[in-house]
């Protein structure tokens, strides 16, 4: 007699597996989509032509080889790699947080990140099997610096999260802060992890910090460089630890489509820091006028998305969503996120679009 489904997923699927949630993208098909970070521009039209034309002689019945090393080095110029550090490549950040946690999988091990911060961290780690610290932040979404030294004290994780800028809070967080963080992870022998999807709309980064710390690992993405849809993914540090994380790379874990689209994009990285500069002034035009709503309480931004809270975060995202404007409502993700939507910065109409509808639906 045949096993039923229920019975075999029982004896072969991990319950907190089953117990768990899958990570959601929202249907947005006909809408303004200003819920996910995305860069809202697309190429040039010659430049979209080019870059057809360039894959279009790619040899895709072949694995991807050495292209996947020349995006590496190609990388490494674009982001200033230190002498002595190395990159290695992930299906976009997501990939590179799973092979961190993979790694750092010993007994006892322990990953913390502050919260709010990317769902990621504690996913990556609960799938694992590795326990999880999160730290609340303070109520304006800066780092409680007592309470981490606290934890990090206590429980000695093997690897702290720091994401700069933070998602959703957008926020950069004092140096200093960050600095003392790292140090006191340094003493216990771990590793801490900055995190710098939003690079390319921030003030500052952590580059130096690769010289100055070796146990610091940076991690960006081309995703909001404006190539979301390509997912790759970079870590950089020290050449040995980078070599031990290099280990858990599935091997052609890079297309050769997306490598190419990846060099193609850092050649014309002239376009991409022009759309950059598009979004940190839409950005900054929003935080004024979202300031001058009644009820209406826009935090600081070094992303290009903006947290704001509300009076009511769902009856606020309901009515933008039936005047065709997908954000995010991120009222029941964390308790210092009550009525707080996150906004993406998209073009000059979609914001325009975003904000009548946001006026509407208060």
């Amino acid at each position: 007699m045949n096993a039923s489904l229920d019975t075999c997923m029982t004896r072969t699927i991990r319950s907190d597996i089953q117990g768990m949630h899958a990570y959601a993208v929202q249907p947005s098909a006909g809408m303004v989509k200003l819920d996910t970070m995305e860069n809202p521009y697309r190429l040039p039209e010659h430049l979209q032509q080019a870059l057809g034309e360039r894959l279009g002689r790619i040899a895709i019945n072949r694995y991807p080889a050495e292209r996947t090393d020349d995006l590496r080095a190609a990388l490494a110029t674009h982001a200033g790699l230190p002498e002595g550090c190395a990159l290695t490549l992930g299906n976009g950040s997501d990939e590179l947080i799973t092979m961190l946690s993979m790694a750092c999988d010993l007994p006892g091990a322990a990953i913390m990140a502050p919260l709010p911060s990317f769902v990621m961290y504690g996913m990556s780690a609960a799938l694992q099997g590795i326990r999880f610290i999160g730290v609340p932040l303070t109520a304006d979404f800066e780092l409680d610096e007592p309470a981490m030294l606290a934890a990090i004290e206590t429980e000695k994780p093997t690897l702290l999260y720091l994401a700069y800028p933070n998602n959703p809070s957008a926020n950069l967080w004092d140096d200093a802060v960050i600095d003392r963080l790292i140090e006191a992870v340094g003493r216990i022998d771990g590793l801490v992890v900055i995190d710098e999807a939003y690079q390319p709309f921030a003030a500052r980064d952590s580059m130096n910090r690769l010289q100055r710390y070796p146990n610091v690992l940076v991690m960006r993405t081309m995703s909001k460089f404006g190539l979301a849809g390509v997912r790759i993914g970079y870590l950089m540090g020290r050449a040995p630890l980078i070599g031990q994380i290099d280990k858990l790379r599935p091997p052609f874990n890079i297309s050769v489509l997306n490598a190419e689209a990846g060099l193609f994009a850092l050649e014309h990285v002239d376009e991409y820091a022009r759309q950059a500069a598009a979004i940190r002034s839409e950005r900054e035009r929003l935080l004024r006028e979202l300031a001058e709503l009644p009820g209406v309480h826009p935090f600081p931004s070094q992303a290009n998305m903006i947290l704001v809270r509300v009076p009511d975060s769902a009856a606020a995202f309901a009515g933008m969503k039936e005047r065709g404007v997908l954000v995010k409502n991120l009222g029941r993700m964390h308790p210092l996120l009550v009525n707080c939507l996150r906004l993406t910065i998209g073009t000059p109409d979609e914001n325009v679009q975003m904000m009548d509808a946001l006026r509407a639906s208060l």
